[in-house]
């Protein structure tokens, strides 16, 4: 495969000691991966990742995983890779591109290393603050960019309040791209409506949470299941393998919000959960923690309804109606 002309630039490439390959992972429905090699002046090596695809869903899909990998990337170098840039081929203008560091994964199992833990990599994430946007006075909910979270695009759209932008950015926004896949359906549009009327601020309200001074958002990876966190090295082979992720689909968040798709898909055990609220305690009411993570998992199990149909629309109907009996009365 001849590397477009655009990368070259952007990388700073020798064309003529540079090679692309085929490359495994790290891909999504409309994505493929390539891994470039190319030979430096002092002959080493430099490897990095590739993905591409067509149309705007991928040009999309890329813009906003380069701004979440580089969000991660600031708060906690050593978490996720740098992506280097994004765009579209010069050679093939329907063809976008994403190129980032390369990961060497050997597996979470494998994890031997003095490296700090994901679990404190997660907890010093979620106390870093973010940055205020432009034209606010202080930080907010949301985020510079559409991210997609699978192959849903996520309507970012900033809002000062974590109750408000979880009820209509999140719920109410998956519902109707629930409803556009899989039609409407009675029951569990008005069981959404309950919940992001009377449960979010119930349960996630500004004025409830940590007794009533709110939270402040932090960059969260998004779509933290146990696919998209490993071990390995980031850019080369050396040195000693550490826990890592990717795919990411940030936004500035309620810390919580990362462990709905964690309980949702498991594979973070309690160990892992109790060195990470050492370090990034719970927020009060502690009592309501598990609810708000139920809260949180109910996002995932409506997104992967909207995407794959089937037995996820009875996940959620399941966790509402939960929340329902004891957050929502008016």
């Amino acid at each position: 495969m001849k590397l477009d002309p655009v990368v070259i630039e952007l990388l700073e490439l020798d064309p003529e000691n540079t090679n692309v390959s085929s490359a495994g992972g790290f891909g999504c429905s409309s994505a493929s991966t390539s891994k470039i090699t190319t030979k430096l002046s002092d002959d080493s090596r430099k490897v990095f990742f590739m993905k591409t695809g067509r149309g705007k869903d991928a040009e999309i899909m890329f813009k906003g995983e380069h701004a979440s990998l580089n969000a991660l990337h600031s708060a906690v170098p050593s978490l996720s890779p740098t992506s280097f840039g994004h765009g579209q081929f010069s050679t093939q203008p329907s063809t976008s591109f994403l190129v980032t560091d390369y990961l060497n994964l050997t597996g979470r199992s494998s994890s031997k290393s003095s490296a700090p833990s994901l679990a404190s990599k997660l907890a010093k994430l979620h106390t870093t603050p973010v940055p205020t946007p432009e034209g606010y006075d202080k930080p907010v909910f949301g985020f510079p960019v559409t991210t997609c979270c699978g192959d849903t695009p996520q309507d970012n759209s900033y809002k000062s309040s974590w109750a408000d932008f979880y009820a209509e950015n999140r719920l109410r926004y998956i519902l109707r791209r629930a409803e556009k896949s899989n039609g409407t359906n009675k029951e569990l549009r008005g069981l959404v409506e309950t919940t992001a009327s009377n449960v979010v601020p119930r349960l996630i309200g500004d004025s409830h949470l940590n007794n009533g001074n709110g939270i402040t958002p932090v960059v969260v990876h998004g779509d933290l299941w146990s696919g998209n966190a490993s071990v390995g090295t980031i850019g080369s082979t050396d040195g000693d393998p550490e826990e890592v992720v990717y795919d990411p689909s940030a936004c500035y968040a309620h810390n919580e919000f990362e462990l709905g798709i964690m309980k949702m898909f498991g594979g973070f055990g309690g160990s892992f959960l109790k060195e990470y609220h050492e370090l990034c305690p719970k927020t009060e009411p502690a009592s309501e923690y598990e609810d708000r993570v139920k809260l949180y998992e109910l996002y995932h199990y409506l997104n992967h309804y909207a995407l794959f149909g089937g037995g996820y629309r009875s996940g959620a109907v399941s966790i509402m109606k939960t929340l329902v009996r004891k957050y929502g009365a008016n």
